[in-house]
């Protein structure tokens, strides 16, 4: 999530810049004044995001205080007016990601009449993450793990709203739990799971796309990222801000716990190159 601050007050190539292999890609927004939303949804297209999407689940309290994130729940008329002004905006969708509720407006009646309002304004594609947020008392830690899943929610919101793309988040950890929310939705976004374990994503393509990709094991991940790794050395990039993200890479394979170690111990020491990656590689040579 980039606020609509963090680009407006000259954030917008630190906040923005990303590799064009990424396609397609979304920049989700957390904002809640149309007006500076819509002009950051259209730098956002400038820049060549495929999607724009809005937070509407950030249970934070500095997300509070800054009237967005799951807060926006209580006000589905200044979310519709929100998405209304960035679709308005931009050429690319615009979308809405959200709880099934948040402290006490948590009936399915209020759900259905906040999906319905925002609808009206345009929204096709609503991604819920099926708890509840409770905005006071829970860490957004405790948040994303205390208030229970509630999925069935999500498989009548479906049913109510038929010509509405709904996508589900939260707890999904297996391609097989994938399988079966596709029996009842449009598709299911994966959070945490693709980033402490990305290589079971692996399939992802041949299983769900139709394709028939030769599937790289780790170690061929490992190496292609080495080419992009050096690409962005050569333009200064810290070499732990590009580490951090393949810890995971190894994820409860042996060895794996040597290759985390291996590279937080040294992707951060002065002057630290490609040599760092290629030397825990070595472990599983």
């Amino acid at each position: 999530m980039i606020t609509t601050g963090a680009i407006i007050h000259g954030g917008e190539e630190r906040h923005l810049k990303f590799n064009q292999e990424e396609h397609p890609v979304a920049v989700q927004l957390g904002g809640s004044d149309p007006k500076d939303l819509a002009h950051c949804a259209k730098v956002c297209e400038d820049y060549g995001y495929d999607e724009i999407n809005l937070n509407v689940g950030c249970p934070s309290d500095r997300v509070q205080n800054g009237r967005f994130g799951a807060c926006l729940m209580a006000e589905p008329k200044l979310v519709a007016d929100c998405m209304a002004a960035m679709s308005d905006a931009v050429q690319i969708p615009t979308t809405v990601k959200t709880r099934i509720g948040i402290d006490d407006l948590d009936s399915y009646e209020h759900l259905h009449t906040f999906i319905d309002t925002v609808r009206q304004a345009g929204v096709k594609t609503f991604i819920i993450h099926a708890r509840k947020a409770w905005l006071s008392g829970l860490s957004p830690k405790e948040n994303r793990e205390i208030p229970p899943l509630k999925y069935d929610v999500a498989y009548q919101v479906k049913k109510d709203f038929p010509d509405l793309e709904i996508i589900i988040n939260g707890g999904v950890t297996t391609l097989e739990q994938v399988e079966d929310h596709m029996q009842h939705l449009d598709g299911a976004m994966i959070g945490r799971e693709a980033y402490h374990n990305p290589y079971f994503l692996a399939e992802v393509d041949n299983r769900f796309y139709g394709k028939s990709y030769d599937i790289s094991s780790r170690i061929e991940v490992a190496e292609e990222f080495c080419n992009y790794v050096q690409s962005q050395l050569d333009q200064d990039v810290y070499l732990g801000h590009m580490t951090r993200h393949i810890l995971g890479l190894f994820y409860a394979q042996p060895k794996g716990k040597l290759w985390r170690r291996h590279l937080s111990e040294n992707a951060y020491k002065k002057g630290a190159g490609l040599e760092v990656i290629e030397e825990a590689l070595t472990l599983f040579k």
